[in-house]
């Protein structure tokens, strides 16, 4: 076998192909461009895949840090947004302050009534900043209520929807008196004579009957009106003030000048 492979070698040395090219050479160079082409193949499958794995780790890197940027700017979006909101609020507060004809401090709401049945709200204004009981809080919405417990720096308010809570009211446009009542979640109006000129979309205001809210201060719109026996049976009324989402109000120190009107601000009722 080494003597027919040895001649068989020796003869393609000799035997060449049509274009002169040695039959071993061809052959030869055949095995190796074959070995070659599998191996270049094989090293490119590999540093593609390398190069690909580095990139895709690039790629989530700058993903994740996009990401990151993505989420700092929607939280410091957001407290752009609660900046500019509480600007506006303090600025509302601010030309009501100037505009109504009464002495009044600032205070912020620092909580909220933990039971439905009892709608109070704690503001950070106590008896060292002159809040005592009975003492009315309002807003540049309306009435918000009135001061039940001062402490030395915070005090708890009634709001207005409480259902113990009471107010002397008056309808601005037929001057029908009554008495609106809390009852949870909305306001009543009672004690309304049954000839009083009522229509739904009144608005109704403080009459300062009871001494405790200044007059004039709004209290809601007529929402709702039911007769019987030609009495009014129920007269509800939609808050002016959103009590769920108050944060700033005014609490009523003193009155300096009773019989001047109260100047409120109702431009977003108009557009509305």
């Amino acid at each position: 076998m080494a003597v027919v492979v040895g001649h068989i070698l020796l003869i393609s040395t000799q035997v060449s192909t049509r274009r002169g090219v040695p039959v071993v050479e061809a052959l030869t160079f055949g095995v190796f461009a074959e070995v070659q082409r599998t191996t270049t193949s094989g090293i490119g499958s590999v540093r593609d895949v390398w190069h690909n794995y580095f990139a895709l780790q690039q790629t989530r890197q700058e993903n994740q840090q996009l990401r990151t940027e993505v989420a700092q700017l929607r939280v410091g979006l957001q407290q752009e947004r609660a900046l500019a909101e509480q600007s506006r609020m303090l600025q509302k507060l601010l030309d009501m302050k100037r505009e109504t004809p009464l002495k009044t401090t600032a205070a912020y709401v620092i909580a909220g009534a933990a039971s439905p049945d009892f709608r109070t709200a704690t503001i950070d204004k106590g008896t060292s900043d002159g809040l005592k009981p009975d003492m009315a809080v309002i807003s540049p919405a309306g009435v918000v209520g009135r001061i039940i417990l001062p402490t030395s720096r915070a005090a708890k308010i009634q709001l207005l929807i409480d259902r113990d809570a009471a107010a002397g009211a008056v309808t601005e446009r037929g001057r029908a008196q009554g008495v609106v009542v809390g009852t949870g979640t909305s306001l009543r109006l009672d004690h309304v004579p049954g000839t009083a000129d009522l229509k739904v979309g009144d608005r109704v205001v403080t009459s300062g009957i009871e001494g405790i809210y200044p007059k004039g201060f709004e209290i809601g719109q007529i929402e709702s009106i039911e007769r019987r026996a030609g009495d009014f049976s129920a007269v509800i009324i939609r808050p002016a003030v959103e009590f769920s989402s108050v944060e700033a109000v005014l609490v009523v120190l003193a009155e300096s000048n009773p019989a001047a009107p109260i100047a409120i601000d109702r431009s977003d009722d108009e557009g509305r």
